[in-house]
């Protein structure tokens, strides 16, 4: 029986050996990996990431029962109206309808787009958030710059954007 359970583990072991690196390789932790996002926001209006190449695009998973992320909002805000390098795309990660959407974007008003996202069905070239907020920042040629976990602010952001920029000039990649 142990003999059995051994060869049944390294079995299994082998199988993801032999799978992992086609894994990382459409992971978005994977070197040089470009998602893709193609969302419609809360209003009707489209959102493509590729149509952004050229910019730096924060997207930012959130909830509007999330304090940290609602702390986030007025400063990504300001940060997507101060730099013209940069867009924000929002990702609400819950089930909400776009009337209440539209509601809460009253009384919490922000100056990028917002895209209710299916919870059974997210962006698949991102990663599930497994806890909110979730932003990743995509570098100018699409590529995902930085992964942060947790609440950023703007300030955080623009660091990663001066070194990630700095190393792509002096040869190296985000």
């Amino acid at each position: 029986m142990t003999r059995y359970l051994t060869t049944c583990l390294l079995a299994v072991t082998a199988v993801f050996s032999a799978i992992s690196p086609v894994l990382a390789e459409t992971s978005s932790e994977a070197p040089g990996f470009r998602p893709t996002l193609s969302v419609q926001t809360y209003d009707g209006q489209p959102f493509e990431l590729a149509a952004h190449r050229g910019s730096w695009v924060v997207v930012n998973f959130w909830a509007t029962w999330c304090a940290p992320c609602l702390k986030e909002m007025p400063d990504f805000s300001a940060f997507d109206e101060a730099r013209d390098d940069v867009k924000v795309i929002g990702l609400a990660y819950e089930e909400i309808d776009a009337e209440d959407m539209r509601a809460f974007l009253t009384r919490h008003p922000v100056s990028y787009p917002v895209s209710i996202v299916d919870l059974l069905h997210p962006p698949e070239d991102f990663d599930s958030p497994r806890g909110l907020p979730l932003t990743y920042l995509v570098a100018p040629d699409g590529r995902i710059a930085k992964r942060f976990m947790g609440p950023i602010t703007s300030g955080m952001l623009a660091e990663t954007i001066d070194r990630v920029a700095a190393a792509v000039s002096a040869g190296g990649s985000p």
